[in-house]
């Protein structure tokens, strides 16, 4: 399956499909339906759409940062990948359409099968990973990756291109919004079918351990998960400048989690602006990010990645901060500051993982990554909580963007105090004495 382009195609048409999730139910359209419709104009137990949405968006990180490495531990020893994908890609699927339901008042409905959907697509992607270094070698997989980034973009672009269409069209604005929300899900699982279709299972299984044979599977995985999490989070503490990289990372990656999750709620109940301008405006986004992951790409090879790091996150700050600004209800000076945000996207996500791949042994390059991917989920939880806490005690969503400024601040001192050649030489003094749940 190494290199094969009807498989590669496939792979990528998987990104194709569920990123119409990622800009239509997690990004522009359900957070501001949800605030503008699902809510009633009195709020819910006293809270209004964006507070609701930012505590939820949070804890719903968190229950997914404590199920990745039994996740992870499932694609490591079943070798049912491909299995595994369907049964989260189809579920979170179905659970998406179900959202055409959601109507005003609905709100606890509209959560629970968000959180829901939410779990699909997350765990899907488990999988979905995991696929990359059996369909590519070396010297092909950032190719390979790129090319799933970019289906993505355009796929998940497309949609919502249809979507915004669908709501400026229509008489009803609610009513296109809960069909561009449940159309989301049938989209997911059509392209998802497709991409199976030419997709085949990888890998042979690797038994469980001897102590784990009696133990009920799921714990068993369980058990290994979160134990060759804290192994490498153990290991991690004798590096300093890859352990300060990954706590900077941490930080900075939580302000633009925070900015994903929350712009569209925070457009909705502070700007006072329709769904059709916040559509637009991801549209811009999404476009824009694939030139800004090219751009960056282009900045970093003349200059060096870490420079080109750290001027992403000083426009980043800049741009945090405009948004605090934003007048109400005027369109254009939001879709401007989304342009913006695209360019920065694209790049702070690209350099980050390339850059950390630099890092990293080469021979424990899935652990490192997989553990990687452990603590970006982690480090989504906190910025929107934190953005539901001050909005609930302010009573603005405008004071919370401060605190996304501080996460984007934070970043940038501990990123600027990492010594990365020094990261790179230290990768030569692991060493990875036997996995003890092997034993």
């Amino acid at each position: 399956m190494k290199n094969d382009r009807r498989t590669i195609f496939g792979w990528a048409m998987y990104d194709w499909a569920n990123s119409a999730y990622s800009t239509v139910i997690a990004g522009a359209i359900l957070p501001a339906y949800f605030a503008s419709e699902v809510v009633p104009d009195e709020g819910f137990w006293g809270q209004s759409g964006q507070t609701i949405w930012g505590f939820v968006t949070g804890f719903a990180a968190f229950a997914l940062f404590l199920f990745m490495p039994v996740l992870g531990a499932m694609a490591d020893y079943s070798a049912s990948k491909r299995r595994f994908l369907q049964v989260f890609a189809y579920g979170g699927a179905l659970f998406t359409t179900v959202l055409f339901f959601a109507t005003t008042g609905n709100v606890v409905f509209t959560l629970a099968f968000f959180m829901l959907a939410q779990f699909g697509f997350v765990g899907a992607n488990v999988f979905y990973d995991g696929f990359l270094p059996d369909i590519s070698t070396d010297d092909t997989i950032d190719q390979v990756s790129s090319k799933g980034f970019a289906f993505g973009y355009i796929g998940g672009g497309l949609y919502l291109l249809f979507a915004l269409a669908l709501i400026q069209l229509s008489s009803d604005g609610a009513l296109a919004a809960r069909i561009a929300i449940g159309g989301t899900g049938l989209w997911w699982a059509g392209f998802s079918l497709f991409a199976f279709s030419r997709l085949r299972e990888t890998g042979t299984a690797t038994p469980l351990p001897e102590r784990f044979r009696d133990t009920f599977r799921p714990l068993a995985y369980a058990k290994i998960g979160f134990g060759r999490t804290v192994a490498t989070g153990a290991k991690l503490l004798g590096f300093k400048q890859l352990l300060l990289f990954v706590v900077a990372y941490m930080l900075y990656n939580d302000g633009v989690q925070t900015t994903i999750n929350m712009s569209a709620v925070y457009a909705s109940d502070t700007l006072r602006l329709d769904t059709s301008v916040i559509a637009l405006t991801f549209l811009v986004v999404q476009f824009v990010a694939f030139a800004g992951a090219l751009g960056f790409g282009w900045l970093a090879a003349r200059l060096d990645v870490k420079r080109a790091i750290q001027i992403n996150l000083v426009v980043w700050i800049v741009v945090a901060t405009v948004a605090f600004f934003l007048p109400v209800g005027q369109a254009v000076p939001f879709i401007a500051t989304g342009a913006v945000i695209g360019i920065v996207l694209g790049g702070v996500q690209a350099l980050s993982r390339s850059l950390y791949g630099s890092m990293i042994p080469e021979e424990a390059s899935a652990e490192f990554y997989g553990f990687f991917s452990v603590f970006s989920k982690f480090s989504a939880i906190w910025g929107p909580i934190i953005f539901g806490f001050v909005s609930a005690a302010t009573g603005s969503g405008r004071n919370a963007i401060l605190s996304i400024v501080a996460f984007f601040a934070l970043g940038l001192a501990l990123f600027s105090a990492v010594d990365v050649d020094e990261a790179r030489r230290s990768r030569e003094r692991w060493s990875f004495a036997p996995d003890p749940t092997e034993v």
